[in-house]
C-alpha cells in the first residue's frame, strides 16, 4: 500500500498531512507524502514493513511484521513494535514500550514511556529515556545519558529498572546495569 497526498480521507495541515483513523495493510506500507509527516489519530499496522519518507506519528501505536524506517522520526501514544528493525533519522518516542526483534537505531533521542527492548543493539545518536527497563543482547550506544526506571505513573523497583547489554557505551545516570556474558 502506498499512501500519498490523494490518499482518501488524509488533511493537508502546514507540516504534516492528518488522518482521523487507522490504516492497516496485509503487506507494507509506503508513505510518500513529500516533506511532511503523517499524523493517526489512531494506528499505524503493517504485516510487512512501514517506510516513511519523512515521519510518522500515531496517537495510538505503530506495529509491523517487519521494519520501521522513516527518514525524520516516529512517534506514538501507545507502543511502537517491528519484527525487525526501528530506525530513524531524528528521534523515536513512544507513550508505551518500543520493541525491536533485531535493532533501534535513532539519530536523535530515543524515549519510552514504558521498556525499551532490542533483539540486536540499540543505537543513538542522542539519550535515551524509559520509564521502565532498557535491554538488548548486544551493544547499547548513545551520545548522551540514559535513564531507565524513570516512570512517573509508578515506583520501578527491581527488574523494572535494568539496564541489559553486552556492552555499554555511554554514561548511566540512573538505572543498574547489568552486562550479559554471551557464548
Amino acid at each position: 500500500m502506498k499512501i500519498t497526498r490523494e490518499y482518501p480521507g488524509l488533511v493537508e495541515d502546514t507540516w504534516c498531512f492528518r488522518f482521523t483513523g487507522s490504516i492497516e495493510s496485509e503487506g507494507s506500507i509506503e508513505i510518500d507524502l513529500g516533506d511532511k509527516w503523517l499524523v493517526l489519530a489512531g494506528s499505524l499496522k503493517a504485516s510487512q514493513g512501514i517506510e516513511a519518507g519523512w515521519g510518522i506519528e500515531a496517537s495510538q501505536g505503530i506495529e509491523a511484521g517487519w521494519g520501521i524506517e522513516a527518514s525524520q522520526g516516529i512517534k506514538a501514544g501507545g507502543g511502537i513494535k517491528a519484527g525487525w528493525g526501528i530506525e530513524a533519522s531524528q528521534g523515536i518516542e513512544a507513550g508505551w514500550g518500543i520493541k525491536a526483534g533485531w535493532g533501534i537505531k535513532a539519530g536523535g533521542d530515543i524515549e519510552a514511556g514504558g521498556g525499551i527492548k532490542a533483539g540486536w543493539g540499540i543505537e543513538a545518536g542522542g539519550g535515551i529515556e524509559a520509564g521502565l527497563f532498557v535491554r538488548c543482547k548486544q551493544v547499547l550506544t548513545f551520545k548522551f545519558y540514559l535513564f531507565a526506571g524513570v516512570a512517573t505513573w509508578k515506583r520501578a523497583t527491581g527488574d523494572e529498572m535494568i539496564i541489559e547489554a553486552k556492552r555499554v557505551d555511554g554514561e548511566v545516570k540512573y538505572g543498574t546495569v547489568r552486562l550479559l556474558v554471551l557464548l
